[in-house]
């Protein structure tokens, strides 16, 4: 399928690496303009260096005065913030001895409160022009937690949740929202890991878990943008309200 996104201006959270810059790399692919937003500058800078149409801001999302201003300088630079992904997040887990409130505040913080502020913040020019696209990025442990998942299933849950609750407010504004959710796919995650187990082979490293997986494989970052790609299209105009498992089957729970 062939996907247009011209005259689009994409707002990308978490995007100096893994999904976001899937996203990044395959929405600009898609002739969108793309705003690539992460804390770390170097990373940032390097990732958005090869995708023409990209403007990188520096910006801890979590930090209200620079969340602000980065969509402050978006609009200055696009006029429009038309697909809002809220994807930067983190997986913190543990045993719920651990599950301190700091550590749970900490948690809905970055993937709960922050991406709510976003939509919040870009609404105004999406209810104008009555076209919006909010994808936030969850992961399937919100659907079906694992053992020692705290805090990180609860905030994915409540992300699907307020996902459903937004897409039936904004509907009448034409603002469709929905939420992919992560399975088992190749990050600079899964690499570190890699790393720090001594092993020489990164397939045989990643088969115990793949075989998990019924396509007894681990995603391509490349094949969840592309789902990404499609829901901030209009060829999904008429799908909103959806937790989309992006998974090769893996949960249970659809």
């Amino acid at each position: 399928m062939q996907i247009d996104l011209t005259g689009r201006t994409a707002l990308i959270t978490g995007a100096s690496k893994g999904l976001g810059l899937a996203m990044a790399r395959r929405l600009a692919s898609s002739r969108a303009n793309v705003v690539m937003l992460a804390r770390g500058k170097g990373d940032l800078e390097t990732a958005a260096a090869d995708i023409p149409s990209a403007h990188p801001i520096a910006c801890d999302i979590t930090d209200e005065a620079a969340r602000d201003a980065a969509i402050a300088e978006a609009l200055d630079w696009f006029g429009t913030i038309d697909i809002l992904v809220n994807n930067a997040g983190s997986s913190q887990r543990g045993p719920i001895e651990d599950a301190t409130r700091d550590r749970m505040i900490e948690d809905m913080d970055l993937k709960l409160y922050a991406p709510l502020e976003l939509t919040r913040a870009v609404l105004p020019g999406m209810k104008a022009q009555r076209w919006g696209r909010v994808l936030n990025v969850t992961a399937v442990v919100g659907k079906a937690p694992n053992a020692d998942s705290l805090p990180t299933s609860v905030s994915r849950g409540a992300g699907i949740t307020m996902t459903k609750a937004l897409s039936r407010e904004l509907a009448p504004w034409n603002i469709l929202v929905n939420a992919l959710c992560v399975g088992k796919i190749k990050s600079g995650q899964w690499e570190r890991r890699f790393a720090a187990s001594g092993q020489d082979d990164y397939e045989n490293f990643l088969k115990p878990t793949a075989d998990t997986v019924p396509l007894k494989r681990l995603g391509e970052a490349e094949e969840f943008a592309n789902v990404a790609c499609f829901l901030a299209s209009d060829a999904a105009s008429y799908v909103t309200g959806t937790a989309i498992n992006v998974d090769g089957g893996l949960c249970a729970v659809t």
